[in-house]
């Protein structure tokens, strides 16, 4: 899923920068674009709840009926629907190969996936979307290896701070293991879940 609108503008727009490049420009202007951007009107109840699904989507590059998916599945199953539903979101592919440092930005790592540069337990995997569970092992193909994307991986230029903890990754073999389920207090997502659920459920 591309968005047409411009990472900073859309940064601007939901209060977070979405890729390193925008923390700049963030930093610069970092009231929404437009010509009301500066105005302090207050949101209403509803567009509170907006705003902050949407940060939510954005941050993993997903569509509207992925974000819906994943709060129906976290809904369905045990504990808190808000947390359950972001560590779903935090088990795609994509989103573990930018935790790894595999790749730079969301949106980096799912174009990779896309292409077919990966495997999950040695089989070929091109769906962002797909959920890892615990035990699975996510590699770059012998075939992909020297290509500069994955040169600059494994020099561990992407890391950005240490890799996620429910990750066991060795950069250098371009390789990641998932070695359990994530908690929400560990995922690097800048969201008031709560808020998602609320939208979700009025």
């Amino acid at each position: 899923m591309n968005n047409s609108r411009p990472k900073a503008k859309l940064s601007r727009a939901l209060g977070i920068p979405l890729t390193p490049k925008c923390v700049k420009y963030f930093e610069k202007r970092p009231f929404p674009p437009g010509v009301h951007g500066r105005s302090r009107r207050k949101a209403s109840d509803y567009q509170v709840r907006l705003l902050e699904k949407q940060r939510l989507r954005h941050q993993y590059n997903i569509s509207e009926s992925q974000m819906r998916k994943a709060y129906d599945d976290a809904h369905r199953a045990e504990g808190k629907t808000g947390e359950t539903m972001v560590t779903l979101l935090e088990r795609r592919l994509d989103a573990t190969v930018v935790r790894a440092g595999l790749a730079r930005t969301i949106y980096q790592a799912r174009q990779l996936v896309v292409h077919g540069h990966f495997t999950v337990d040695g089989k070929k995997v091109d769906r962002p979307a797909y959920r890892l569970k615990p035990g699975q092992v996510v590699e770059v193909r012998e075939s992909s290896r020297q290509k500069p994307p994955f040169q600059i991986a494994a020099s561990g230029a992407h890391l950005d701070g240490p890799t996620a903890p429910y990750l066991s990754t060795v950069l250098e073999d371009l390789r990641t293991t998932v070695i359990r389920l994530p908690q929400r207090s560990e995922i690097r997502v800048q969201c008031d879940e709560q808020l998602v659920v609320e939208f979700y459920a009025r």
